[in-house]
């Protein structure tokens, strides 16, 4: 399981817990719900679609977007690359010689 951390300012850190006391949810249990509202088209609660409207009003509604096709890079690029790829200084090196 991944975990974000983010600043907030103190007015609203202390909103975020006021809205997640009011439903009887943790903080971290309203933001996961929140966050899961804003990207989810599936979820049909009012609480979501509150949710969802209030992020799109915001301009911060998620919204699903395709994928282009790739196109395959030129071969003799790719050739090049692998070539030069693997020369620099190894990062073991940097992390040894920052340390002193």
């Amino acid at each position: 399981m991944a975990q974000l951390t983010i600043r907030l300012g103190d007015d609203l850190a202390r909103q975020v817990k006021a809205h997640a006391e009011a439903t009887g949810r943790s903080v971290n249990s309203w933001v996961v719900a929140i966050l899961r509202a804003s990207v989810d088209p599936e979820l049909e609660d009012t609480e979501a679609a509150r949710t969802r409207a209030r992020l799109a009003q915001a301009g911060l509604l998620a919204t699903p977007q395709e994928r282009a096709r790739g196109t395959r890079p030129d071969r003799r690029r790719v050739a090049r690359a692998r070539k030069a790829a693997g020369k620099g200084t190894p990062l073991s090196r940097i992390v040894e010689d920052g340390r002193g």
